[in-house]
């Protein structure tokens, strides 16, 4: 095992969404499901935190980077209180977040990877820069797409996906679990040449 790995810091990968079994499935929340697999990959079991956040730690493969995977106990709208809680417990910098959150601007069954940036709009991220003071981290945003016609956007990410929707959901919520891993293995350059590529 190497021996630098073993040192290092830990890799914070927070999946944005709102609490309790009603929001579980709505499509904000989908941040959420790809720490689900990421956890399931590495048989981490999430538990209670002092962070005010559910946490499960541990490398998702032997030898591996270790990862701190928080789900917010928050609401979306205020997930920056927790995360900045979880930079400041783990002592890490932001260039060690990953935020993977749900995008409208993304069509469904996409991925955009990118590191710093505006909050896009989005409510979440928009706190989490403001509680910590920087946007400098990096983003795995999974598209869940415009709500149809006149539906308002608010109204769509605190839906279900749909039907046809859910026949691929589980395979790009493994993609996404794929990206942060290997944006902490090989770097955010390598992991986006390979999901900016239209499948």
């Amino acid at each position: 095992m190497d021996s630098a790995r073993q040192t290092e810091h830990p890799w914070l990968v927070v999946g944005l969404g709102n609490p309790g079994p009603g929001y579980a499935a709505t499509r904000h929340n989908v941040g959420q499901m790809v720490l689900d697999e990421l956890a399931s990959r590495g048989r981490l079991t999430f538990k209670t935190h002092k962070t005010n956040a559910t946490v499960a730690e541990g490398r998702l493969t032997p030898g591996g980077e270790r990862f701190v995977l928080a789900k917010p106990n928050t609401f979306m709208n205020v997930s920056g209180g927790p995360v900045a809680q979880l930079l400041r417990f783990y002592s890490l910098d932001a260039s060690r977040l990953i935020v993977v959150q749900d995008e409208l601007d993304i069509p469904f069954d996409t991925l955009k990877l990118k590191f710093g940036g505006g909050h896009g709009g989005h409510n979440g991220v928009r706190d989490i820069m403001s509680a910590i003071s920087t946007g400098d981290f990096t983003r795995v945003r999974v598209g869940v797409g415009r709500p149809p016609g006149s539906q308002a956007a608010a109204d769509h990410v605190l839906k279900g996906f749909s039907a046809e929707e859910r026949k691929t959901l589980p395979i790009l919520v493994s993609d996404a679990a794929d990206a942060v891993e290997q944006i902490a293995n090989d770097g955010l350059t390598a992991a986006q040449l390979r999901f900016h590529t239209a499948r």
